[in-house]
């Protein structure tokens, strides 16, 4: 398979070296097209492809085009694209909140699946959001998908407007995570441990948490009431949460999340 990615940044690279870890494309066959000369250079020491500055016939050569500019950066290149784009070739984009009406009708080409990836991509426990164009195939799809899943797990959508929920909650969600550690080390730090102590504390209880939640066969209430014992200090600091009304603040700001992906989307 002949693969040719347009944007090289963090993500279009946690899946070109995911596409290459599981031997799903040959670095011969993965051209890697990014206009920072900086980057560039650093692509071609890396030799994870076959790296160029622009988009020129060989990305007609390609069996998948994946689009991962950054989403203000696609008017600066759907024309170049547009001109090389072979009638049989497939689009996955992973630009944010572009739909996939856009993206067919600047490049004048029906075949489009978009994804929504996050950041865990990186180091292939990702979860991806995705949805294809009707003109796309069942065969077509399924071999995106394998792409995709080569950088965690994914999951399809019917309908492409479910994808600004996905953007919501899974592509903005590592961020939620990081806050919340982030506020129970200042909560460690206030009690008297050093930076680093309360750092381990909390990303250790994080990661055991992680495991529980994947291996343990109980619900997440179940979960919590196996911690917080009839008035003991769980149900203490539960009771402030509740007081505080943090599980109303956190789904309100998801959903405002999810409005913005949609606005972003019709801009």
């Amino acid at each position: 398979m002949r693969i040719a990615i347009v944007g090289c940044g963090n993500m279009g690279m946690a899946f070109a070296k995911s596409f290459l870890q599981y031997d799903l494309v040959k670095k011969d066959n993965l051209l890697l097209i990014e206009k920072s000369t900086e980057r560039s250079e650093a692509l071609k020491a890396e030799k994870a492809g076959v790296v160029v500055d622009t988009i020129g016939p060989r990305v007609g050569e390609a069996d998948l085009i994946i689009l991962s500019v950054k989403p203000q950066d696609f008017s600066s290149v759907f024309e170049a694209l547009r001109a090389v784009i072979q009638p049989n070739q497939v689009i996955l984009s992973i630009m944010a909140g572009i739909p996939i009406a856009q993206i067919q009708e600047r490049l004048n080409h029906p075949l489009v699946i978009r994804a929504m990836p996050n950041t865990p991509a990186m180091l292939g426990m990702g979860i991806t959001g995705f949805t294809a164009a009707k003109e796309v195939d069942l065969a077509s799809l399924r071999r995106v998908e394998n792409l995709i899943n080569a950088t965690g797990r994914s999951i399809f959508l019917e309908e492409e407007s479910m994808l600004d929920a996905v953007t919501a909650l899974s592509g903005s969600g590592p961020a939620y995570f990081y806050y919340v550690v982030k506020a129970m080390v200042e909560a460690g730090k206030q009690m008297g441990f050093d930076d680093s102590v309360a750092t381990l504390l909390v990303k250790q209880t994080m990661l055991g948490a992680y495991h529980l939640i994947n291996t343990a066969d109980k619900s997440l209430d179940e979960l919590i009431k196996a911690v917080a014992s009839k008035g003991g200090t769980t149900e203490a600091a539960l009771r402030e949460f509740e007081s505080g009304g943090l599980t109303d603040t956190l789904v309100t700001g998801i959903k405002a999340a999810q409005t913005r992906a949609t606005e972003l989307s019709k801009s």
